[in-house]
């Protein structure tokens, strides 16, 4: 596994369906090394921290695997940072990857902890209003990283894995929960057994205190 490009944004306004926002989504190689902290890539932008960045969300990644299938079915070649993510490395699926599961990048250790969950700012970087929904059914969405230990990286470095605790959901399973329309209790329990992300675990714990209160109505 190898870091094929490391990516970087500035705030760009951009139409959203019928409004211009302001966002980081737009980015770009860079060269050298980059620093990276528990807030994630230096010099990098987030601008909607309600539902982006933050200490569990620091760095994006995506896969030179991921961007080969979106090659093949888009018929077009797609830059780095296309999507928007931090590091774009090669050697692995996104989908597969265990919630949990680490990644060192020399004296870097990043820490797997939600799939990305696509919105109107992906599709307004697409130019394809429908983009949103294409990304939720191909199902390679990437994941997001918290920053357990600091350092740099730069294009070319190694990648090596640490495994996911035992029975991890996936990045995938836990897109695919953000998509069901009846999501199975014992799964939701079992997931916050492990390092989500904290607006994942917030989502599912909402889930389940839903599942309660229609318990309760019911009985």
């Amino acid at each position: 596994m190898r870091v094929i490009s490391v990516n970087i944004g500035q705030p760009t306004a951009m139409h959203v369906g019928n409004r211009v926002a302001v966002s980081g989504i737009r980015k770009h190689p860079v060269p050298g090394r980059v620093g990276v902290t528990a807030a994630g890539l230096g010099g990098d932008h987030v601008h909607d921290r309600k539902h982006h960045g933050g200490p569990d969300q620091a760095v994006y990644v995506y896969t030179r695997e991921d961007y080969d299938h979106w090659n093949e079915l888009l018929g077009r070649t797609l830059e780095p940072g296309t999507f928007g993510e931090n590091l774009l490395v090669s050697g692995l699926e996104s989908a597969g990857v265990g919630i949990g599961e680490r990644f060192r990048i020399g004296k870097v250790l990043l820490e797997a902890t939600a799939a990305r969950i696509p919105c109107g700012t992906l599709g307004a970087r697409m130019d394809d209003a429908g983009f949103v929904k294409r990304f939720a059914r191909e199902r390679r969405p990437g994941f997001y990283a918290r920053v357990l230990e600091p350092g740099d990286v730069g294009r070319g470095d190694d990648v090596t894995r640490e495994a996911a605790p035992a029975g991890a959901p996936t990045v995938v399973d836990t897109f695919d929960l953000w998509f069901s329309e009846k999501p199975d209790r014992t799964t939701l329990e079992r997931y916050l057994n492990y390092p989500l992300a904290v607006r994942l675990r917030a989502a599912t714990e909402e889930l389940l205190a839903k599942m309660d209160g229609g318990a309760a109505r019911s009985g």
